[in-house]
């Protein structure tokens, strides 16, 4: 479909992908299929966009929060699928991301704010997530100047 946006995962210098880790590690099932949901409805679709409604804050400097604050079923309604059925529970999950490119949106660093709501567990991920753009954008650096050369 024209229009969507890809949804890539930082991986570090060693090809590790630390949001795909805490999402096959840390999260519930409840709580996965809520974020893969909210991926495939809103993120894809709209990208940056995010900032402009309840599913994003812009952050500066090229970051951004998409926020998931329902669970899969009552994602999947909102945008035409089944009504929710027993997929009842809590789930705050925050994700940082970049976008970039040809209509690519990279997940940084992600964790579950209801599990931790403080603030400084918010600016403790947020650095990281800063952090790991750095990484990610000097290594960007580096492969333009080594195709020029």
């Amino acid at each position: 479909m024209p229009g969507l946006f890809t949804i890539q995962f930082f991986e570090d210098d060693r090809g590790r992908s630390p949001v795909e880790k805490w999402m096959d590690g840390d999260l519930s099932d409840l709580e996965l299929a809520a974020l893969l949901s909210a991926f495939e409805h809103v993120l894809s679709h709209q990208g940056l966009n995010v900032c402009g409604s309840e599913w994003g804050k812009q952050l500066g400097e090229g970051l951004f929060e998409f926020r998931v604050r329902h669970t899969g079923e009552e994602i999947d309604a909102m945008f035409g699928g089944e009504p929710p059925g027993g997929g009842r529970g809590r789930v705050l999950l925050r994700v940082f991301c970049h976008a970039y490119g040809d209509k690519v949106v990279l997940l940084l660093n992600g964790y579950d704010k209801g599990e931790d709501p403080s603030g400084r567990r918010q600016q403790r991920e947020i650095r990281l997530a800063r952090k790991r753009l750095e990484e990610f954008r000097q290594r960007q650096g580096r492969q333009r100047r080594g195709r020029r050369g």
